[in-house]
């Protein structure tokens, strides 16, 4: 095993934790944006209605993504595992 393969694992493990954040993290933006301008334009400046729409639209997203996450991390984790024999010089 060289510091290339390892780099490669560690590149791959970094892409993969990127996308399975992303869909997550859009959600949290785009409502936290149209909250922070439902916010600026009523001027109601109360920190619970910035958080719970977030709440419940990241919970959705998850139920929404989750399979499709779950699906990604097992497919990474077999791959992986399949390559332990390689890795170790077999």
């Amino acid at each position: 095993m060289n510091s290339a393969e390892v780099l490669n694992i560690a590149v791959q493990a970094l892409w993969l934790a990127a996308k399975l954040c992303a869909p997550i993290l859009v959600t949290a933006l785009v409502i936290g944006f149209a909250v922070s301008l439902l916010q600026s334009i009523t001027q109601i400046q109360e920190p619970t209605l910035a958080f719970v729409p977030k709440a419940a639209g990241v919970a959705i997203a998850l139920v929404v993504a989750g399979h499709w996450m779950i699906t990604e991390i097992v497919g990474f984790t077999h791959t992986l595992f399949d390559k332990i024999p390689l890795l170790l010089g077999g």
